[in-house]
C-alpha cells in the first residue's frame, strides 16, 4: 500500500468518525439560560397522551405536570399564609387559661392565702388579652415586607414556567434534528447498498478491483455505524424531552411529535436585533428581574423593621380571672344555744365576794354548720378584672438591635448585587444568544454552498468510481465529505433556529415554530 493511499484511508476514516459524532459534537439546543432540573424523577411519571404532539401542547402538558413547577407554586402559597399571618398580628390577643391541681399535707389555700393541712382541689381560671398600641411600626413593615416577598414568589412560579418552556423547546428542536440526522444516514446506507450492487457487477465485468467492492462494503459498515449513532441520539433526545414532559417512557412508545415546516434561514435576511432594546424589553418583563427588584425592596423593609427594636413598646392588657377550691366552706346558722344562768356575787368592803343569792341569765348563742361552697358559686364570688398598660423600653440588649440593623442593612447590600447580576446575566445570555444566532445563520449560507458544490464533486467522483476512473477510498472520501458538510449545515440551521426563538422570547414573543 502507497503512503498517498494510507493518508487517504486516514482521512477517511477521521471524516467518517466526526459524521458518527456530529449529532453529539455540536448541540444547538442547548438552554440560554439555566433552568431547575426536572423533577420527573422525584414522582411517578404521568402516562402519555396520544396522537402526535405539536411544540405548544408539549409546552403546555410540562407546565400542568412538572415538579418543579409545582414546588414553586407551593411555595408562594406558603408566603401567602405568612402574608396573612403577618396582617393578623394587628388583631389583639386573646386567650383563656384553665389549671386543676390537688394539694396534699400542709398548703396554702389559693383563695383565703390560710394554712390548711389537708387535701385540697382547685381550679384557677382566666382570660387575658392584650393589643399592641406601639412597636416602633414593626407590624406594618412585618407586613410591607411580606406582600414583597409574596410577589416575588408568584414571579418564581413564572419564572420557573419560562426555564421550562425553553427547555421543552431546546429539546423539541434537538429531537426534530436527531430525526433528520438519522433519515439522512438511512438514505446514505441505502446509497451504499446501491454502491455495493453496482460495484459488484462491474467486479463480474472486471471494471474495477476487488479492493474497491471492498472499499464500498466498508463504507457501509461505516454508515450503519453512523445510523445507529444517530438512532441513539434521536432516542435520547426523546427522552430527555419525555423526562422535562415528566412522562414514563414506558407508557409513551408510541410518543411522536409534528415535525414542524421551517424556514431555511438563508432565506431570510441577516438577522439583526437592537441588542440594548431587546434588553431593554426583557428587563421589563422578565419575572426574575422583577422578582429580584422585589427582593431588594423586601431588604430595605427588613432594616426598617430591625430599627423598630430601638423604639419602647406600648401595650394595652385586660384580664379577667376567678377560683375555686374544695377547703373553702360558709357558715350556716343551725339555731341557738341555750341560757346560761350565772350567780349574782357582789365584794364587799373587805375584798371579800358574797352571794347575794340571785341569777342572772345569758341568752343562748347562734349555732353555725361549716358547708362547702358550690362550684359556680364560688367562680362568681371570687371573679375578678383587671386593666393595665404596659411600657417597655429598650436600654441595653447586649447589642443585638444594632447587630440585627447591621445584618440588615448587609443584606440589602447582597441583595442589591445580586439584582445586578441577574440583569447582567440576562445581558450577556442576549448577547451570547444573539451571536450564536448570527454565526449560526453565517455557518448555515457556507454549509448550503459547501454542500451544493460538494453534491458536485460526489456527481463527478461517481461517474468515474462507475468508469473505473476513481479508487474506491477517494470515492468514500468524497462521499463523507459531502455526509459531513450535510450535518453541518442541520446543526447550524436549527441552531440558528432555536437562539432565534430565545431572542424572540426576550422580545415578548410567544414560542411557536
Amino acid at each position: 500500500m502507497t503512503a498517498k493511499t494510507t493518508r487517504h484511508l486516514r482521512v477517511a476514516a477521521g471524516v467518517a468518525c466526526l459524521l458518527a459524532a456530529g449529532p453529539l459534537a455540536a448541540q444547538p439546543t442547548q438552554p440560554a439560560r439555566p433552568a431547575a432540573p426536572p423533577a420527573a424523577a422525584l414522582s411517578t411519571p404521568a402516562a402519555a397522551a396520544t396522537g402526535p404532539w405539536s411544540l405548544q401542547r408539549a409546552i403546555d402538558y410540562a407546565l400542568a405536570n412538572n415538579l418543579g413547577v409545582r414546588l414553586n407554586q407551593l411555595q408562594a402559597q406558603n408566603n401567602e399564609q405568612v402574608l396573612r399571618q403577618s396582617k393578623a398580628a394587628l388583631l389583639p390577643t386573646a386567650n383563656i387559661n384553665a389549671t386543676q391541681a390537688w394539694q396534699y399535707g400542709t398548703s396554702v389555700n389559693p383563695l383565703t392565702f390560710e394554712f390548711q393541712s389537708q387535701t385540697v382541689r382547685a381550679n384557677n381560671f382566666s382570660g387575658v388579652s392584650q393589643l399592641v398600641l406601639f412597636q416602633g411600626f414593626q407590624l406594618r413593615n412585618t407586613i410591607k415586607r411580606n406582600v414583597l416577598d409574596y410577589q416575588a414568589s408568584v414571579q418564581d412560579i413564572e419564572k420557573s414556567k419560562n426555564d421550562l418552556s425553553l427547555n421543552v423547546a431546546s429539546a423539541f428542536l434537538q429531537l426534530v434534528l436527531a430525526q433528520e440526522l438519522v433519515r439522512a444516514n438511512q438514505t446514505r446506507v441505502a446509497s451504499d447498498q446501491a454502491q455495493i450492487e453496482r460495484s459488484k457487477l462491474l467486479l463480474k465485468a472486471g471494471s474495477i478491483p476487488e479492493s474497491t467492492l471492498l472499499d464500498s462494503e466498508s463504507q457501509l459498515a461505516t454508515d450503519e455505524l453512523n445510523v445507529t449513532t444517530a438512532q441513539n441520539q434521536a432516542d435520547l433526545a426523546r427522552l430527555s424531552l419525555l423526562q422535562l414532559m415528566n412522562i414514563d417512557p414506558a407508557t409513551a412508545q408510541g410518543f411522536a411529535i409534528e415535525v414542524p415546516v421551517l424556514p431555511d434561514p438563508d432565506d431570510e435576511a441577516p438577522y439583526v436585533i437592537d441588542l440594548n432594546q431587546t434588553f431593554q424589553t426583557a428587563a421589563a418583563r422578565l419575572p426574575e428581574i422583577t422578582a429580584a427588584e422585589l427582593r431588594v425592596q423586601s431588604a430595605r423593609r427588613s432594616i426598617d423593621l430591625a430599627r423598630g427594636a430601638y423604639y419602647p413598646r406600648f401595650a394595652l392588657t385586660g384580664q379577667i380571672f376567678t377560683g375555686y377550691s374544695s377547703s373553702s366552706v360558709s357558715r350556716v346558722v343551725t339555731g341557738t344555744s341555750a341560757g346560761t344562768n350565772y350567780p349574782l356575787t357582789v365584794i364587799d368592803p373587805s375584798g371579800a365576794t358574797v352571794n347575794t343569792g340571785y341569777t342572772v341569765i345569758l341568752p343562748g348563742q347562734p349555732t353555725y354548720d361549716a358547708l362547702p361552697v358550690r362550684f359556680f358559686d364560688q367562680l362568681n364570688n371570687n371573679l375578678g378584672k383587671s386593666i393595665q398598660f404596659g411600657l417597655s423600653v429598650p436600654i441595653l440588649n447586649g447589642l443585638q438591635v444594632r447587630t440585627s440593623v447591621q445584618r440588615a442593612i448587609i443584606n440589602e447590600q447582597a441583595s442589591s448585587v445580586r439584582a445586578d447580576q441577574a440583569r447582567l446575566t440576562l445581558r450577556q445570555s442576549i448577547e451570547q444568544a444573539y451571536a450564536d444566532a448570527r454565526a449560526a445563520q453565517l455557518q448555515y449560507s457556507a454549509a448550503k454552498r459547501q454542500v451544493a458544490a460538494l453534491t458536485l464533486t460526489q456527481r463527478n467522483s461517481e461517474i468515474r468510481f462507475n468508469n473505473g476512473l476513481l479508487s474506491g477510498t477517494e470515492f468514500n472520501i468524497a462521499k463523507n465529505n459531502l455526509n459531513f458538510a450535510v450535518s453541518n449545515q442541520l446543526q447550524a440551521k436549527y441552531t440558528f433556529i432555536f437562539r432565534r426563538k430565545v431572542l424572540d422570547f426576550y422580545q415578548g414573543r410567544p414560542l411557536a415554530l
